[in-house]
């Protein structure tokens, strides 16, 4: 799979390579003055920075590859207060009043979730975190963030209603 991917990259190489000297012989026929000739050129330094690209592997013009990022653009920044949250996880508040039948229900709608909703449902109801700042950790937008908690909430609901009806 890997040796077609290969070939299928060279052949694109090639192409872009073809495609450039064909550029550069129309844009020596062109007058100086022509607006067609900028646009050929515009087309050849685009040529010129795929061609670059499949060469390097790398995005043209970054001086390190994305997997390399500085330190500082690899922090997640928090509150420390909200830190000790995950140092010392707090008893849930309120969960010691829950009967052993609710918690296991609880558990089993949480465990009905996508990891994502998952995540974005016990940051914001578990560990009280805006949706501001739940989009900012996860790295994800504030309305993603909002979409999938309100999917966790609907789930959770139904998951616990059905639960309900039939008095498991």
């Amino acid at each position: 799979m890997a040796e077609r991917e290969w070939s299928d990259m060279q052949e694109l190489k090639l192409a872009y390579e073809y495609t450039f000297r064909i550029l550069k012989q129309l844009r020596e026929k062109l007058p100086e003055q022509d607006g067609d000739r900028r646009i050929v050129g515009e087309m050849m330094a685009d040529c010129t920075y795929v061609i670059e690209w499949l060469n390097t592997g790398r995005r043209p013009g970054n001086r390190r590859g994305i997997e390399r990022l500085a330190g500082y653009q690899r922090e997640k920044l928090m509150d420390p207060i909200q830190m000790q949250v995950f140092v010392n996880p707090p008893a849930a508040a309120g969960s010691s009043r829950l009967s052993e039948r609710k918690r296991v229900l609880v558990k089993q709608a949480l465990a009905s979730l996508s990891k994502r909703e998952r995540e974005c449902y016990t940051l914001a109801y578990g560990e009280c975190f805006s949706l501001a700042q739940i989009a900012e950790m996860l790295g994800i937008s504030k309305s993603s963030s909002a979409l999938y908690v309100r999917r966790a909430q609907k789930k959770i609901a139904d998951y616990l209603s059905y639960k309900n009806l039939l008095n498991i």
